[in-house]
């Protein structure tokens, strides 16, 4: 995910068992580890792979000396260089806010003893002030989102009453739903290796037997993401979770160990959004990466039924999927 920034370079990991210590999230030990190898290199800042509060941030950067990122910090950013429609970014500015909102409230705590109200002696903190901006501005970004979700509504509805079939494309960021979504639209959207590439949901149509369906593509799913942030994006996945079948992707190319994480979050936030399991089908895509062997030990563990095996890139196992989405929308 760090390298998804572009400008990032890694120059040592640290591991931690848990991050429940009070003061920093780390350990006191593993904190003076970092500041002992600080004293040999110019790193910039720390990246934490994980959820940390406010005030073990800020104790974390006192001691260190250097900027520290969570691991929501670090999911945003790269949401806000890619954004490019206009409600992906309503949708990261209204999750920014629920990012920095509670963070606002806590810092207040962590104001030092001699500083004074803002504002010309109204009795209010900068902070304060701060809070109350944001509201604000959640506000207006939650309108414009009920505007952008209403008009989308109405294309749905009208979408049904012409009877066109609709099939979505979810799953893990990176695991080649644009590649499958180009294939069967003869579209030619944007790919890449980079997590994060695809932002906002597209729709376009394409034919199976002489039927004309309507195919979407929309942002991918990652591990551990915050129930904010599947609230700022529902509008926009909730278009695709309306289809008739859904269809998602694992990249079997994966090891093992990260194929069975990314499957299970993609699982737990489908579940969180309320879809109904008798819609998803199960694509194991990329096979020309993978070994058969490996996927079929991987379908065995993770106890998968007639999952569909693909390579967009190759052609292998697209008529397979075309003919059971053709069986599934009769």
């Amino acid at each position: 995910m760090v390298e998804s920034l572009g400008n990032v370079n890694i120059v040592r990991s640290f591991t931690q068992k848990n991050l429940r210590h009070h003061q920093y999230g780390l350990g006191s030990g593993k904190v003076e580890e970092i500041n002992q190898f600080l004293q040999h290199t110019k790193s910039d800042q720390i990246i934490v792979d994980e959820h940390m509060t406010p005030k073990q941030i800020y104790n974390l950067e006192k001691s260190t000396g250097i900027k520290v990122i969570d691991r929501e910090r670090l999911i945003l950013d790269p949401f806000y260089i890619r954004s490019t429609t206009s409600e992906a970014k309503l949708q990261i500015q209204l999750a920014e806010i629920k990012y920095e909102l509670p963070r606002v409230k806590e810092n207040t705590k962590l104001l030092v003893a001699n500083e004074r109200p803002g504002k010309g002696g109204s009795g209010e903190y900068i902070v304060d002030v701060k809070f109350r901006d944001l509201k604000r501005r959640m506000g207006f970004i939650l309108e414009k989102l009920a505007d952008s979700r209403r008009k989308r509504d109405l294309y749905h509805n009208q979408r049904i009453e012409n009877k066109m079939p609709i099939v979505s494309l979810v799953g893990y960021t990176s695991s080649g739903k644009t590649t499958l979504f180009n294939l069967l639209t003869m579209e030619s959207r944007k790919t890449s290796e980079n997590l994060f590439t695809t932002l906002s949901t597209t729709t376009r149509s394409f034919v199976i037997n002489g039927q004309k369906i309507l195919l979407s593509d929309t942002v991918g799913f990652i591990r551990g993401l915050p129930t904010y942030m599947i609230e700022a994006f529902k509008s926009t996945l909730e278009e695709s979770l309306q289809a008739d079948i859904i269809l998602l992707l694992i990249d079997s190319s994966d090891p093992v160990d990260k194929i069975k994480i990314k499957y299970y979050s993609c699982i737990n936030v489908l579940q969180e959004l309320n879809v109904d399991k008798e819609k998803i089908v199960i694509v194991f895509s990329k096979i020309d990466k993978a070994e058969f062997d490996d996927v079929n030990r991987t379908l065995k563990e993770l106890k998968i039924e007639h999952p569909i095996i693909v390579s967009p890139k190759s052609g292998y196992g697209i008529s397979k999927l075309r003919k059971s989405i053709s069986q599934k929308i009769v």
